[in-house]
């Protein structure tokens, strides 16, 4: 049997957020199970407004976890619903279209426990068929975002102020600190989380990790790559999607509103649209549908930064915010 408990003393809190996203829960959830070791386990499935029969599905194949439900507000708003229903020493936010594949939560554990100055940890990626994702990032700035627009990813042992991803994958045969990690796995020490503060709910979906990242730096925490654990994330499972195109450039000036000087995010912003207007004047070759999805999500994301009105609705007023210092 699984090692799970909902008491105050366990070791880690597993959210994973659910927006209509039943079937990949199932894999998902099993494997973490799986992969407890010796670590406690509290899983909590945050039942975003979904219609797919969520909460039944876990409620029928997992009984040892349990479902927060919420109206959707926003990945954040989601992940924060659920880790304000948890006690454990560690907090995982865990993307539903995941699978544990290698080392165990127990080991994770003892590593952190070891190393008090570590806040946050993400793990080795692969996708479905069993390629190293690249999930060492860059804090956003204005360099990397002319590298990136610029398709500086193509030059061979690219500096890291010319891009956001670590595109060096020898980097990712052993563990690095760096500075933020992909929103896939994230998992956080309970003291680090809440002393930086929860996601911060005016980022509806995207952009909310280097922020919160950048939150647990200034705080005094470090964030680390370790290859401890391995999984597999089935990353780009529907192809390029215009809208979520749009939407990152939406949350990249809500990122550089919160921590860029005015004339800094005048130059950020400027080379974000410039990202856009190459992709939407050449999409890179390839699939013909590729190329138009490409090519559609680059002429919405500049309406988007044009018009500068959100993709999706607006977070509440009320919504978590920690102050940028």
């Amino acid at each position: 049997m699984p090692s799970v408990t909902d008491s105050p003393v366990a070791d880690v809190a597993v959210i994973v957020v659910s927006t209509n996203e039943a079937h990949w829960l199932e894999p998902c959830l099993s494997t973490v199970f799986e992969h407890a070791g010796d670590a406690t386990l509290d899983v909590v499935v945050v039942d975003n407004s979904s219609t797919d029969g969520t909460r039944e599905l876990v409620e029928t194949k997992f009984p040892e976890a349990r479902v927060v439900t919420c109206p959707n507000r926003g990945f954040a708003h989601a992940n924060n619903r659920g880790a304000m229903t948890c006690t454990a020493r560690y907090v995982l936010f865990l993307n539903p279209d995941t699978e544990m594949a290698d080392g165990t939560f127990g080991d994770l554990v003892a590593e952190l426990d070891r190393r008090p100055e570590i806040g946050m940890a993400g793990v080795r990626q692969y996708t479905a068929d069993g390629t190293l994702y690249p999930t060492i990032r860059n804090f956003p700035s204005v360099t990397r975002a002319l590298g990136d627009a610029f398709g500086a990813e193509r030059l061979r042992a690219r500096p890291n102020w010319m891009g956001e991803r670590e595109l060096d994958m020898s980097r990712y045969a052993s563990e690095s600190v760096c500075d933020w990690v992909s929103g896939s796995f994230m998992f956080c020490r309970r003291e680090a989380l809440f002393s930086a503060g929860l996601m911060d709910e005016r980022f509806f979906l995207d952009q909310e990790e280097p922020d919160l990242c950048l939150r647990f730096h200034r705080a005094g925490w470090q964030v680390l790559y370790t290859t401890t654990m391995s999984i597999v994330h089935h990353w780009g499972k529907a192809g390029v999607r215009p809208r979520m195109v749009a939407q990152n450039a939406y949350t990249r000036r809500q990122y550089a509103r919160k921590h860029f000087s005015a004339p800094r995010r005048a130059a950020y912003m400027t080379a974000v649209f410039a990202g856009h207007a190459i992709r939407a004047a050449a999409p890179a070759r390839g699939n013909p549908s590729d190329a138009e999805a490409v090519r559609s999500g680059a002429v919405w994301a500049m309406k988007t930064l044009v018009s500068r009105q959100p993709v999706y609705a607006e977070p509440p007023p009320t919504a978590i915010a920690a102050p940028s210092r």
